[in-house]
């Protein structure tokens, strides 16, 4: 009996993508002796997506879709088709053909040699500008200098888990997950592929640098409480600062030097305000996340699915 693989793709505004991805992904494994099932995720699309999965799923019975009442963000998209996906592995991709599908196959050949957990790791794309990659690079060397993880610069959310792997991540239920950072953190035997990023088919990315900065934020604060324990060494080392300022303000009264500069003083109740302002923010970030975290409310909410028995 052929295993079978689940094939989890996350979609958002990708209406020109669907097509070209499903029929990538039947002709690689029509060259395989696996059987697959391929399961969307519709992220809130606010152009034809779904319709389009919808169009294509009637033209084959191992094609289904989950819709989402809103956007609830990629992270969320993927954990959502994991939640849905039993087949024997499963296989995380994008939708705009940047996750190429030839590569599936060596992944399953890993898969098959003992590894639980296979992800990829994309080399540089020099196509890209030069400001996405610099944002690229300073995202895992932030992430990495203040969290617990290490992550592999260009480590991506195209990965294949087994089965056994998939059934711990159903047991998290994160408001905030970081894929990638989970992966890591989980342990299993895992196994790095590299490969060169393809051409994006259609669409543009939906990973501005305001949302690189956000997920390494979450990433941070989701792994890590460093960024705390950092707040608490710099009000340290300002505190004995000030204190090797006393000498001098003693010298000066002693000897009549007139302490002038109204600048200066506004320059450093303008500093020391900013970085208590910083310090409040990093601790309200974990408050935050505690705050919705006990809420309990459902990470996602799906509007309509064509999986049988939902």
């Amino acid at each position: 009996m052929k295993k079978l693989v689940s094939i989890v793709i996350p979609a958002y505004n990708e209406a020109d993508n669907i097509f070209v991805i499903a029929e990538s992904i039947k002709q690689v494994f029509s060259a395989t002796n696996y059987s697959y099932e391929l399961l969307l995720v519709d992220d809130g699309s606010a152009d034809e997506t779904l319709q389009k999965i919808r169009d294509y799923a009637e033209t084959a019975d191992n094609v289904f879709f989950l819709e989402f009442s809103k956007n609830f963000g990629h992270q969320l998209a993927v954990k959502a088709g994991m939640d849905h996906a039993f087949g024997d592995c499963v296989i995380s991709m994008d939708c705009d053909m940047q996750h190429p599908p030839e590569i599936i196959p060596e992944m399953l050949k890993k898969w098959e040699e003992g590894f639980e957990v296979v992800y990829t790791i994309r080399e540089e794309d020099t196509n890209l500008s030069k400001g996405k990659r610099s944002s690229s690079s300073l995202f895992y060397k932030i992430l990495n200098w203040l969290s617990d993880i290490e992550l592999e610069p260009g480590a991506a959310d195209f990965r294949l888990l087994d089965q056994k792997v998939v059934n711990v991540f159903r047991n998290f239920h994160e408001n905030e997950p970081f894929l990638r950072g989970l992966v890591k953190w989980l342990g299993f035997k895992q196994y790095a592929i590299r490969y060169n990023p393809a051409s994006r088919f259609s669409g543009k990315s939906k990973y501005t640098l305001k949302k690189m900065f956000s997920l390494a934020l979450h990433g941070v604060t989701s792994f890590s409480i460093k960024p705390l324990y950092s707040a608490v060494y710099l009000g340290f080392t300002l505190s004995f600062a000030s204190v090797l300022y006393i000498p001098y303000i003693i010298y000066a009264f002693a000897n009549n030097v007139e302490v002038s500069g109204w600048a200066s003083v506004i320059m450093t109740i303008v500093f020391f305000g900013g970085l208590q302002l910083i310090i409040l923010g990093i601790i309200g970030i974990y408050v935050g996340k505690m705050f919705m975290q006990s809420k309990n409310r459902p990470n996602y909410i799906i509007r309509s699915t064509n999986l049988p028995g939902k």
